[in-house]
């Protein structure tokens, strides 16, 4: 599990490839808030978190797969994660700041997250 990333991994870069080529800028992991956001829009008050569908628990095949060993495990760690996301979501809306999932599935269509992108963030940059 040390090997696992929790900044930079290759969903959150081409998310961040993407809102960057539509001309928005953003912070990158601010430690200052609930669950240190992949991509703040300070300015918008909105934040883009981009999940892999196995570690959070999405209901794709993806998010579906689980290990065979050491079941306990891992079944335990999931419902934490999906736990901590829930919290900081709550967080995050109690503080003001809109909320926008992207899933590591949902970029397999680039032209979907993109319109997607664009309808949470407005078009003004």
């Amino acid at each position: 599990m040390r090997s696992v990333r929790g900044e930079d991994t290759t969903p959150e870069l081409a998310v961040r490839r993407l809102v960057h080529r539509l001309g928005f800028r953003f912070k990158l992991h601010v430690r200052s808030l609930p669950g240190k956001p992949d991509l703040v829009f300070p300015s918008r008050s909105k934040i883009i978190m981009v999940h892999g569908c196995f570690w959070h628990g999405h209901c794709c095949r993806g998010g579906r797969n689980r290990p065979t060993s050491n079941v306990k495990y891992w079944s335990e760690k999931l419902e934490r994660n999906r736990k901590r996301d829930r919290y900081v979501n709550r967080e995050l809306k109690r503080l003001g700041w809109s909320v926008l999932r992207v899933w590591e599935c949902e970029l397999r269509n680039e032209s979907r997250v993109t319109k997607k992108l664009v309808q949470f963030l407005g078009d003004g940059r």
